[in-house]
This record gives C-alpha cells, structure tokens and sequence, in this order.
C-alpha cells in the first residue's frame, strides 16, 4: 500500500510541497525543518518519503539516540490530501519494519511523541502498541513499544 523512500537531491521538493491542514499545523512539524535536522543528526537517521505508487503522500524521520540507546520517530505527517485513506498506519508498519532491522544499533525499544491533542495519531500510535511512558515534554505525550 505505502513504500518508504529515503529523501535525497531527487525528491525533497515534493517533501517540501506536502501540507496538513491549518488546524493541524501545532501538532508535528513541517519537512523543511525535520530535513534541517537530519543533516544535522545524518550519522544516525534516515529522512522518508511515504508513498502511494508514484506520489508523496507523506513523511517521516527515523532517528537513533544513542545516549539512551533508542529508535525515535519524527515528525511523521501525512499530507491533507491524503489523509483517511490508511497511508499513515501502513506507513508504521513499514517505519517498525525498517527498526526492526536495527540500522542504527542494537536496540528494541521505539518512542515517538504526540500532541496531546492529536486523538487520531494518538488512537494510531495506541493500535500499533506504542504506550505512553508518563513522560510528557510541553504538550507532547512520549509513547514507546519494544519490538
């Protein structure tokens, strides 16, 4: 349904084009600067592209910590236009899959974030089996799971 790309030279701008909707804009943040950020962290993450066939519908960072050791996922979006159609959790399911291959570094364990009030990524992030761990950063709630 959905294939993760790394983003490069040939595909950023698409990342750069992909929008939420206005309301949704307080709750993750755009490609631009989560791109600035994998420049800074590239020793240890991996900048995607979601798509459906030949479109970005999506994005998505995977992260490592090695100070804690952990898997992060960043900033994961799905374009406006495409929302609804389950790219998000068939995305996922193919970000755990490329954790699961340990790229980084020997660990099981996965966090993200979510506003708090983000009850649809929230409900996605619970279904997938990530709980939340009681941290909570201004109003980001920490989930995590252990693959």
């Amino acid at each position: 349904m959905v294939e993760l790309k790394q983003i490069t030279e040939d595909n950023f701008i698409e990342a750069f084009n992909l929008k939420l909707a206005p309301e949704q804009e307080k709750y993750v943040s755009h490609p631009i600067r989560s791109l600035a950020q994998a420049y800074v962290y590239r020793n240890q993450c991996v900048p995607f592209g979601i798509y459906a066939g030949d479109k970005m519908v999506g994005y998505v960072m995977v992260i490592y910590d090695y100070d804690i050791p952990e898997y992060d996922v960043w900033h994961m979006m799905i374009d406006k236009d495409s929302q609804g159609k389950g790219y998000g959790s068939a995305a996922l399911d193919e970000v755990l899959k490329f954790i699961a291959g340990k790229p980084f570094g020997d660990c099981g364990r996965v966090a993200l974030t979510c506003h708090k009030e983000n009850a649809t990524a929230l409900k996605l992030y619970e279904k997938k089996g990530f709980m939340p761990t009681g941290n909570v950063y201004d109003d980001e709630i920490e989930l995590s799971v252990t693959l």
